[in-house]
């Protein structure tokens, strides 16, 4: 009985290497090296199996099913693409020297790996590390790397799911890559999709077509049957692979409103965190804001996307689309700091239903706030950033968990559009879709070519303008110091005008009031200080002010000298 360290593809043995697939819809299937058909053996419930003593770390294969010869659904790493021929790896050569980071308190930044710097590696991005964890960074959110046909793309149209995107480096480059970034103690989780495969190179059918199913509605393809024992199996087993091989420290699950049968997400949560005794911090995306996923299905966090939208119109987006049932005013962002989402089940009429669910007992850390993140720059066509200085303090001074996207702690002025490298005969296809999606924004007159190249050359960060930008990184850098001082508990809140809203907290007494416009009423109860106190003033920029109260400023001062 060969011991396995997850149940499908290519592992080292003392042996040998063990070669595993799940093939249900043929009789026989063989391991394909230099040319010799090397046979497996059949299992129960569809798995072929065997070990081939003469193989090792390096060796290139395919396994053979009905007329053809195909990569490994399971594959660690495909060099020449996900055509190519998958390739052994053996993740204990790699020599790892630091400890995966012990984080409360979670400041996330989003990167793409390929526009993350001018090389687009993960070579290169470890010599960026250090920056973001001088800016206050301790969580970097990595979008997807699992391999994709093409030499650019979003990563969100991989095909092979185990393999990390050869032109970003090798399995080992991304080892290093997190190793680096604990090293700074800074965690690092990666985005997965469960949701759906790319259009290029998937071969998952030529094993199987019960990887699929018209059962359930997809808009991105064919969906995943996750009603199938051993499509479950491929996927959880590949959360707990990216956990345990790669010493992450959790993952970002992408569109789960799209996985049909959402007991699965529970599958996958608990599948991944007995991979390690480490905490693992998993968020996932979920259209609807179904907190389920945080009660009953072993999430960690929501993306609040309600947080985002009604950001998006108080700074000067236009009410249409999905930003069509947001005011952008300060009641909005009263009611979200107090309540969380903003749509708990309520009347929405961009999707002519009832959206979200109610939020009121959820702990303030596991939603997710953001003013910007890859889609919803991309969203604006023209991959325009936003003046995202405004509502920065709030971002990071809310006891939401916040994120950044890459290049926002120092006001990058590089956009980040939507690309994808397809092959001639989809090319247009893809564009088309694009364009399609984008029609829903009538004020989008302009459109970018997703497969040309200088659109995906146009999204990669200037570092340069970190340094002509220092004043901004020295904003975020203080702010998310000053964070550490907050209280982590939901305030009680209320909005003073259309433009301008409070967040107060008892314990301590702490007052951070926002003011988006010119008049700051002072009638609102919330605004008054503890009694026998007066409020001092801890820090502004003059749209947003922290207050303490003099009994606790003073109690700081007896407490630390410095301050």
């Amino acid at each position: 009985m060969v011991r396995r360290r997850r149940s499908i593809g290519a592992e080292i043995t003392g042996g040998g290497v063990h070669f595993r697939v799940w093939a249900p819809a043929h009789e026989t299937a063989s391991v394909v090296i230099e040319g010799r058909a090397l046979p497996l053996e059949r299992e129960a419930n569809g798995y072929f199996s065997a070990l081939i003593r003469d193989a090792r770390a390096g060796t290139r294969y395919k396994f053979r099913v009905g007329d053809g010869d195909y990569p490994d659904p399971a594959s660690r790493f495909q060099p020449d693409g996900p055509h190519g021929e998958s390739v052994v790896v053996d993740p204990a050569a790699f020599s790892w020297k630091h400890e995966n980071p012990r984080i409360d308190d979670r400041i996330i930044m989003e990167i793409h790996v390929g526009t993350f710097t001018p090389e687009g590696t993960f070579a290169a991005a470890i010599e960026k590390l250090p920056l973001l964890a001088d800016a206050g960074i301790n969580t970097i959110e990595v979008m997807p790397i699992n391999e994709f046909a093409g030499r650019f793309g979003w990563g969100y149209d991989g095909v092979d799911l185990w393999a990390p995107e050869h032109v970003y480096g090798t399995p080992d480059d991304f080892r290093r890559f997190v190793d680096a970034a604990h090293a700074l103690n800074v965690a690092v989780i990666l985005d997965v999709v469960y949701n759906h495969f790319g259009p290029d190179g998937c071969y998952v059918a030529k094993f199987t077509p019960l990887y699929f199913t018209k059962k359930y509605a997809n808009e991105w393809g064919e969906a995943i049957n996750f009603d199938e024992d051993g499509v479950c199996e491929f996927f959880a087993e590949n959360a707990a692979y990216w956990i345990d091989e790669f010493r992450l420290d959790g993952l970002r699950l992408d569109a789960t409103q799209s996985i049909g049968r959402i007991e699965a997400i529970g599958e996958i949560t608990t599948r991944a965190r007995a991979a390690t005794d480490r905490k693992i911090f998993i968020v996932a995306e979920n259209e609807p804001q179904d907190v389920r996923l945080l009660k009953e299905l072993g999430v960690d966090a929501l993306w609040n996307d309600d947080w985002h939208h009604s950001s998006r119109v108080a700074l000067g987006a236009t009410r249409e689309a999905y930003y069509t049932d947001y005011a952008g005013v300060a009641h909005e962002f009263a009611s979200m700091a107090r309540h969380g989402f903003l749509y708990q089940g309520q009347w929405y009429s961009w999707q002519k239903q009832p959206r979200g669910t109610p939020s009121h007992d959820i702990d303030p850390r596991r939603l997710v706030t953001f003013l910007e993140n890859h889609d919803q720059v991309a969203n604006s066509a023209t991959g325009a950033r936003l003046d995202r200085r405004t509502l920065t303090p709030l971002l990071l001074l809310a006891p939401q968990t916040p994120m950044l996207f890459q290049g926002q702690e120092f006001a990058s002025s590089a956009p980040f559009f939507y690309f994808a490298d397809h092959k001639p005969e989809l090319a247009p296809l893809v564009a088309n879709g694009r364009r399609e999606f984008l029609r829903q924004f009538p004020s989008i007159t302009t459109f970018v070519t997703p497969h040309d190249e200088e659109t995906f050359l146009r999204s990669k960060l200037d570092w340069s303008e970190r340094d002509a930008h220092a004043d901004v990184v020295a904003f975020h850098r203080e702010l998310i110091a000053l964070r550490k001082t907050m209280p982590r508990t939901r305030p009680e809140t209320a909005a003073l005008n259309d433009r301008a809203f409070v967040l107060r907290w008892f314990e301590p007494q702490t007052l951070l009031v926002v003011n988006l416009g010119d008049e700051l009423p002072q009638s609102e109860p919330l605004l008054a200080p503890p009694r026998g106190c007066e409020w001092i003033t801890r820090w502004t920029d003059g749209a947003t002010t922290l207050f303490t109260s003099s009994a606790d400023a003073s109690d700081r001062k007896d407490r630390d000298p410095s301050t």
